[in-house]
């Protein structure tokens, strides 16, 4: 397996390379428009062909790179069934395989941070978009967030994965690149809550100003980055 992390300077977002090296076939998680030529140089350099590219939400903070992507390369865009974007072709279901070549990825939905939230496991890699991060987890203050639901999708779902799954997150803002889900039970703050009231608590003071460019991005994200 061929994997690349990648990161945008702007939003502070982790996009993700994964292929086989056999077939040299090619997925991406949550591309940033703005990286697309880098994208597509790395592929090039690898030798490798773009089959498919996955959201895991509707971003506020960047657009996606989905749609340019599609044109350069014809590949798949890719979305949890829940999501409001008409113009992605394939909308998977929670607990849905998606595969290239050999490599095998299971589609989670794991609403809170957005409603149409998911995250992906590959073996006992942990994509997990805005959901989980590292010593934190996602806002839930828009796009019809719940803090509730973002309770049950950590703890009835992403915590009971094994405790040696490596944590990919969608961003992080202080140069961590990943973790586990074993540590994040042990010492990321917002875990550590008793109840979901606990964690509506923490979640309703946060005080978070709002993104800059949120509604042009939700917007333009809706269609897959297309202007």
């Amino acid at each position: 397996m061929i994997f690349k992390q990648v990161f945008d300077q702007k939003s502070s977002t982790y996009t993700y390379l994964i292929a086989s090296a056999k077939g040299r076939e090619a997925l991406i998680i949550d591309p940033v428009i703005e990286n697309v030529d880098s994208y597509i140089a790395l592929l090039n350099e690898l030798d490798l062909k773009l089959v498919k590219v996955i959201d895991t939400h509707i971003h506020a903070d960047h657009i996606t790179g989905a749609s340019r992507l599609k044109k350069v390369t014809n590949c798949s865009t890719i979305m949890g069934e829940h999501t409001p974007a008409d113009a992605v072709e394939v909308k998977v279901k929670d607990e849905e395989i998606i595969k290239i070549d050999q490599i095998t990825i299971k589609a989670m939905y794991t609403p809170g941070h957005t409603s149409d939230s998911y995250s992906f496991l590959m073996d006992k890699y942990l994509f997990s978009g805005d959901t989980l991060l590292i010593n934190g987890t996602g806002r839930t203050d828009f796009q019809n967030g719940s803090s509730k639901d973002a309770y049950n999708s950590l703890f009835n779902k992403l915590l009971k994965l094994p405790d040696d799954t490596v944590l990919y997150p969608g961003h992080d803002y202080n140069g961590k690149l990943s973790s586990t889900i074993g540590k994040e039970k042990q010492h990321n703050p917002r875990l550590q809550v008793e109840n979901v009231d606990q964690y509506i608590e923490i979640m309703s003071n946060l005080n978070l100003s709002k993104p800059k460019m949120i509604d042009h991005n939700i917007s333009r994200n809706l269609k897959l980055g297309k202007i």
